[in-house]
């Protein structure tokens, strides 16, 4: 099966050796995103609602680069550095799943690139 990597200079740049999604056949595997804004290379991360709603637009961009949206996103994993933002991080991660939210885990983590507090991946099919 052939693969294809998918980038957009709308998301930020991939700060490793991976890709910020690859399709392969009907499937799209997004990495993980953290509170990067692509024009500044900023973190955004003053709270964690703002930096939930900027990795969500990060995914949002990479989505949209493959010709998907958030309807079609059928798994998530979220990666909090604190388990007692999990209501703040769900509130504002749910406004991007209004209808049939996808399937997803939330995992704390003892660290996350750059030291933010949240980092969500999703995969989405293409058909």
């Amino acid at each position: 099966m052939a693969k294809e990597v998918i980038h957009t200079d709308e998301a930020p740049a991939p700060i490793g050796p991976y890709s910020q999604a690859i399709k392969a056949g009907s499937t799209l595997f997004v990495s993980g995103q953290i509170a990067l804004d692509a024009n500044s290379g900023e973190l955004i991360n003053d709270n964690i609602t703002e930096e939930t709603h900027q990795v969500m637009k990060n995914l949002e961009s990479i989505l949209r680069a493959a010709g998907v949206g958030f309807s079609q996103v059928v798994k998530c994993s979220i990666f909090v550095k604190n388990m007692d933002d999990f209501a703040t991080v769900n509130e504002a991660y749910g406004q991007y799943f209004k209808e049939l939210p996808p399937a997803r885990e939330t995992v704390e983590v003892s660290r996350l690139p750059k030291n933010v507090n949240v980092e969500i991946s999703c995969i989405a099919t293409l058909d």
